[in-house]
């Protein structure tokens, strides 16, 4: 063995700090983004939000001077767009929503100063809820306190969690209740607002609720039996079966569900309903002269400028602090293309999908088209891993509704004519058949995929059970006892 000289040829992918940072901003949510930027705006002071840069160097127009002010030019890539068509969709017809703070939005007018302001009222906690009207009960300090640790022990839904033992065990030591104590506080709260929380199960829950109901109300004495005694041989057997179990006409039988239907199983629910959640969407789509468009939605591109005072500054500041400004300025312009690419790469990905599922926005789920990040790679002549960053936690508003970019993409399955439907517009179609079935006849899974093969869908039995279950539609039996 002895040292040689060889020389190779080969390529290699450079992973440069620009490069990085793009692909970063582009995975990034809007929410995230808007975080990252206030981040950069902080650390950087050649950094500065254009529309600050406009009110800092705003200046009236001296006299014979016929240049107004411009304004700032459109997003990359966003189309002008005249008056719609009549009939055609226009974003311009939406409120623009703005996110002001955590929970409240603004509603923002053209040539409107003074904009109404739409705050979110704070949730309401099911848990707060009870311990008012506990308060507010005239208990003694002994009981209030079993039933602090009762309302502790209580979910979301209502249902308390645990046995009576371990709520005994809560108790400070100070307190030495027994169970029977525990219960009586219990049989309380649970005839609070709403009626039933803080039952052990269902029986109990929807006794309670109607423990409540006046004497004379029809079918209330069968409704209580069935509720104590044979629940779960309702769910199991259904009406019919369960009538002729306990001698009782049909009628009386239906009567009694009917009220059974009128209760409320998640008590709690009604309280603790979950805070509402608002979707800023990146990207709009809307029908102009009968062609679909898309443009960038207000907001999601952040207009970032440089400072043009610091900027002065580099070449008279001492060494230290001109070597300082220079590397901020550059930062700063990597930061300002990183972000325009970013804007340019989601407007093209949100045409692509508006080109390829335009059958979706004419028509509805139907009409989904099977789509991979592949070919939309291919058009776009990108990466699939970029066109994968681009879609995530991504949202384009559509006359039909605003959905994340990546429902646009779903697997096909190729017909009998030569074409083929996406896994979508298959689940739309089994919910449509689903919908229109006879409640006393369900259709089968097998049933389905015999139908929808005569419509020239191959499906197996199999394709269709797991499509019915990711839609959270119970099986044939299971809808025959709900009817």
């Amino acid at each position: 063995m002895k040292p040689t000289l060889q020389t190779r040829l080969g390529q290699q992918l450079s992973l440069t700090p620009q490069l990085r940072q793009a692909i970063r901003l582009l995975q990034l949510s809007s929410l995230e983004l808007e975080a990252e930027l206030n981040q950069a705006l902080d650390a950087n002071p050649l950094l500065e939000r254009e529309e600050d840069a406009e009110e800092d160097a705003f200046t009236p127009a001296t006299e014979g001077d016929g240049d107004g002010d411009k304004g700032p030019e459109a997003s990359p890539g966003e189309e002008a767009a005249d008056g719609p068509d009549s009939g055609d969709y226009d974003p311009g017809e939406s409120p623009d929503w703005n996110e002001s703070g955590a929970g409240s939005y603004e509603r923002r007018g053209a040539g409107d100063e003074d904009s109404d302001e739409f705050t979110a009222a704070a949730p309401v906690d099911l848990h707060a809820h009870l311990l008012w009207q506990l308060r507010l009960s005239h208990l003694s300090a002994r009981d209030l306190a079993i039933g602090e640790a009762v309302v502790e022990a209580i979910n979301d839904d209502g249902y308390l969690e645990g046995p009576l033992e371990d709520i005994q065990a809560a108790l400070s030591p100070e307190i030495k209740a027994d169970v029977g104590e525990i219960e009586t506080v219990l049989h309380i709260i649970q005839h609070f607002d709403p009626v039933g929380a803080g039952a052990r199960n269902l029986s109990e829950c929807l006794c309670v609720q109607l423990s409540l109901l006046s004497t004379d109300t029809p079918g209330l004495a069968l409704a209580r039996d069935v509720c104590r005694k044979h629940l779960d041989a309702l769910a199991r057997q259904g009406p019919p079966k369960l009538a002729a179990q306990l001698g009782v006409t049909a009628a009386d039988m239906d009567q009694a569900v009917a009220l059974l239907k009128t209760l409320d199983p998640k008590p709690g629910a009604q309280v603790s309903a979950g805070e509402a959640e608002y979707i800023a969407p990146d990207a709009i789509a809307y029908r102009q002269g009968g062609v679909w468009k898309v443009v960038l939605a207000a907001g999601s591109q952040p207009r970032l400028g440089i400072n043009r005072h610091y900027e002065r500054l580099i070449g008279k500041a001492s060494r230290e602090d001109d070597s300082y400004l220079r590397g901020q300025l550059q930062e700063a312009r990597w930061l300002i293309k990183s972000l325009e690419t970013r804007a340019d790469t989601l407007l093209r990905v949100a045409k692509a999908i508006t080109r390829q599922q335009s059958g979706f926005l004419d028509h509805g789920l139907e009409a989904m088209r099977p789509l991979t990040l592949r070919e939309v790679a291919e058009e776009l002549g990108l990466h699939e891993s970029t066109i994968s960053r681009a879609t995530t936690r991504k949202y384009l508003r559509t006359p039909r509704g605003t959905f994340e970019f990546k429902h646009f993409f779903s697997s096909g399955i190729a017909t009998e004519h030569g074409g083929s439907a996406s896994a979508t517009a298959i689940q739309a179609m089994l919910r449509k058949l689903i919908d229109a079935e006879n409640p006393r006849s369900p259709l089968s899974d097998q049933r389905l995929a015999e139908i929808l093969k005569g419509e020239g869908i191959p499906v197996a039995r199999r394709t269709v059970a797991k499509y019915r279950e990711a839609m959270n539609i119970s099986a044939s039996n299971e809808r025959q006892r709900l009817a």
